[in-house]
């Protein structure tokens, strides 16, 4: 621990306006980092009063980010507040069987072609 009792006013200021530079350097690149995780058009949701917001995310500022929510609504944000939602993606569509009338028939044009 660093004994304060040792500093004069003036040096205490001086250190202040140090650790207060120091939080908001720290505070800056962890919003960075944040707002890094996030492409420009993912979709992400977040949590209001009013209950649980989606949309897509369309500006990154210094310090926060400007979703555009399903409603309308523009929001600036905190990224660290921001969950990215993914899509869930249809399932592939089945192979569709061949019948074995169609088959008979494919064979039979092909016949026909070698003739």
């Amino acid at each position: 621990m660093i004994n304060l009792d040792q500093f004069s006013i003036d040096e205490l200021y001086q250190l202040n306006e140090r650790i207060v530079e120091r939080i908001k350097f720290l505070e800056q690149a962890q919003a960075h980092l944040s707002m890094m995780a996030f492409n420009l058009g993912a979709r992400v949701s977040f949590e209001t009063p009013e209950g649980r917001q989606f949309g897509r995310l369309v500006k990154r500022n210094r310090k926060t980010v400007n979703v555009d929510t399903e409603d309308g609504r523009r929001w600036r944000l905190s990224p660290h507040l921001l969950t990215e939602v993914k899509d869930v993606e249809e399932p592939p569509p089945l192979p569709v069987k061949k019948t074995p009338l169609k088959q008979n028939k494919q064979k039979r044009k092909k016949k026909r072609r070698r003739r």
